[in-house]
C-alpha cells in the first residue's frame, strides 16, 4: 500500500509544532514517538505509520484552535473517531497530526418530544441508544462495531448496520452537524427541525471521510422502540439459493428490519466461538421483523411462504427473548470468531439484491482461482456484501494475493451494477479502484468539492482519490507553500 512521501520540512519542525499545539490545548498533545504508535493504524492493521503527533481535544473550540495552527504550519491532519475503520480511513502519514475525538463523548441535548439527541462526535454509537433507551427510544444505525465506533466516524463513512434495511444508514438519521473547517472556522449545518434551504451541504459532509472538515457535534434522529420484534433463522443447502431467497423476499414487497447472511465457513467458526446452536448448512439467513404480535405473525407467514419455495433445510422461529438472543449471537460474534482462526481482510462492496446468486457464485470462482478461502457474512437485505478473505500475514506474498483477490471481488460488484463501498468507506483500501466505478471527470468534480472546503488539501488528503489523480493538487500546493 503506497502512501505519499511525508514532508520532511514538517517533520523537521516537529518540536515547534507540538509546542504550539500544547500551548493551545494543554494536556492534550501526544508527541513521544513510542506513544504515537498507538495511533499508527486503525482496524486495517496491515498498514502502519506513526503520526507526527496526536491531539485529543474536548471541545469544538479546541478542535478549531488545533486546525488553525496546522493550517498556519501547513501540517496535514487526519481525523480519528475510535479507530475502527476497516478501510484505513484514519491511517496517518509521518508528517500528519492525528486529531482524536475520544474525549468528546458528551450528550449535549436530548429532546424526546421532537425526537432528537445532540452529542459530541466522539460518543460511541451504542451509547447513543443507551442514553435514551430508558425513555423508550433508540438510534437506528447499528454497525457491527457499535460498541466501540464513534459517531464522528459513522458520519465520515456513512455507516449502516444490520437494521438499516428498514431504517436507513447514517445519512437517513443525521439531522445536523457542527463541523470545523481546515482554517479553524466553525460551521453549523442542518438542525433538528428539518432540511435547511439551499444546497444539501449536510449530505455532502456525511460520507466525506474526513476530507472536508472535522465533525465535532451531531444532531441525530431517535425513534420510539417498536412494540415487538422477532427473528427467524432459515438454513439452505447452497449460498446461491439463500441469495435467491433474499431477492424473492425483497421483490415481494416485504420489508423486514434486517436480513443477514452467513455461509458455512462463517457458521462453523461462530459455532466454535459462540455456540449459538446454528444448523450445519451451506448458508443461513437471519430475518427479523417488527410490529405488534399480529403484524409480526402476518409478516413471518409471508416470509415462510416465500422461503418454502427454496426448500430450506431449517426454518427456526424465535419463541422467546432467549431464542432471539441466540439467533443473533452468532451473527454478532462473526468477525471476532473469524479473527480467531485466520488473518482476514473484510470488504464491503454493495450490489443489487437481484444479483446476489450471481455474485456469490463469482466470489466462489475467484476464491478458487486465487487459492484463498472466502467466508461471507453480510447485510443481505440491501446487498451490502462483507466477504472475508482469509490469509496468513506471516506467509510472504499472501497479503498481496489477498489484495488482488479483493480488488477482483470489488470489480465484480461494480460490473453487476453495484459500488465499491456500502458503509466502510474508500479510505486507502479502495482508493486505487475508484476509476473502476468513476470516470476521470467524475473524480475531478469530486476533487473540486474538496478544493472549496480544503483549498490546501491538508485534511486526510491521501485517502479516497487514487494517488496519481490527486498528486497535482497535493504536490502542487506543497511546493507552493
Amino acid at each position: 500500500m503506497q502512501m505519499p512521501a511525508p514532508d520532511q520540512g514538517v517533520i523537521a519542525r516537529r518540536a515547534a509544532i507540538a509546542a504550539r499545539l500544547a500551548h493551545a490545548v494543554p494536556g492534550a498533545v501526544i508527541d513521544d514517538p513510542m506513544e504515537t504508535r498507538a495511533y499508527e493504524c486503525d482496524a486495517l492493521s496491515a498498514y502502519r505509520c506513526p503520526p507526527l503527533a496526536v491531539v485529543l481535544p474536548r471541545t469544538t473550540e479546541e478542535v478549531a484552535a488545533i486546525l488553525r495552527i496546522c493550517h498556519d504550519e501547513r501540517v496535514p491532519v487526519v481525523p480519528r473517531g475510535a479507530g475502527t475503520s476497516l478501510a484505513g480511513g484514519s491511517m496517518p502519514t509521518a508528517d500528519a497530526v492525528v486529531v482524536g475525538l475520544a474525549r468528546m463523548n458528551a450528550v449535549l441535548e436530548t429532546d424526546l418530544a421532537d425526537r432528537f439527541i445532540r452529542v459530541q462526535a466522539g460518543r460511541t454509537n451504542l451509547s447513543v441508544s443507551g442514553a435514551v433507551e430508558g425513555a423508550g427510544f433508540f438510534y437506528a444505525p447499528d454497525p457491527s462495531s457499535q460498541l466501540a465506533c464513534a459517531i464522528g466516524g459513522n458520519i465520515g463513512m456513512n455507516s449502516g448496520g444490520a437494521h438499516c434495511l428498514k431504517y436507513g444508514v447514517t445519512t437517513n438519521n443525521l439531522l445536523g452537524v457542527t463541523v470545523v473547517l481546515m482554517d479553524g472556522s466553525v460551521v453549523e449545518l442542518g438542525g433538528p427541525m428539518g432540511e435547511a434551504p439551499g444546497l444539501d451541504l449536510l449530505g455532502v459532509i456525511c460520507g466525506s471521510e474526513g476530507q472536508l472538515g472535522i465533525v465535532t457535534e451531531a444532531t441525530l434522529r431517535i425513534l420510539p422502540k417498536p412494540v415487538g420484534a422477532r427473528p427467524v433463522l432459515v438454513g439452505f443447502d447452497a449460498s446461491e439459493t439463500a441469495g435467491a431467497c433474499v431477492a424473492a423476499i425483497i421483490r415481494a414487497g416485504v420489508l423486514p428490519v434486517a436480513i443477514e447472511f452467513m455461509d458455512r465457513p462463517c457458521i462453523r467458526a461462530t459455532e466454535e466461538f459462540a455456540g449459538a446452536g446454528y444448523p450445519d448448512c451451506e448458508a443461513l439467513l437471519i430475518i427479523e421483523v417488527e410490529g405488534s404480535p399480529p403484524e409480526i405473525d402476518e409478516q413471518l407467514a409471508l416470509i415462510r411462504g416465500i422461503a418454502d419455495g427454496f426448500a430450506p433445510v431449517e426454518f427456526r422461529e424465535s419463541r422467546s427473548e432467549d431464542e432471539s438472543r441466540r439467533i443473533w449471537l452468532g451473527r454478532k460474534s462473526a468477525f471476532g470468531a473469524m479473527g480467531q482462526i485466520n488473518d482476514y481482510m473484510c470488504l464491503d462492496g454493495t450490489i443489487p439484491v437481484s444479483t446476489l446468486p450471481q455474485v456469490l457464485a463469482g466470489i466462489a470462482r475467484l476464491s478458487g482461482e486465487y487459492g484463498l478461502d472466502v467466508a461471507n457474512v453480510f447485510h443481505a437485505g440491501d446487498g451490502n456484501m462483507h466477504p472475508l478473505i482469509l490469509y496468513n500475514a506471516n506467509t510472504p506474498g499472501d497479503l498481496e494475493r489477498c489484495e488482488a483477490l479483493g480488488a477482483e471481488i470489488l470489480k465484480l460488484c461494480v460490473q453487476v451494477g453495484g459500488c465499491l463501498t456500502g458503509e466502510h468507506g474508500v479510505g486507502v483500501e479502495k482508493r486505487e479502484l475508484m476509476l473502476t466505478q468513476f470516470s476521470q471527470a467524475d473524480l475531478e468534480a469530486q476533487m473540486q468539492v474538496k478544493d472549496v472546503f480544503d483549498p490546501q488539501w491538508l485534511l486526510n488528503a491521501a485517502k479516497v482519490f487514487p494517488l496519481a489523480v490527486s498528486a497535482p493538487r497535493r504536490e502542487g500546493l506543497r511546493n507552493a507553500a
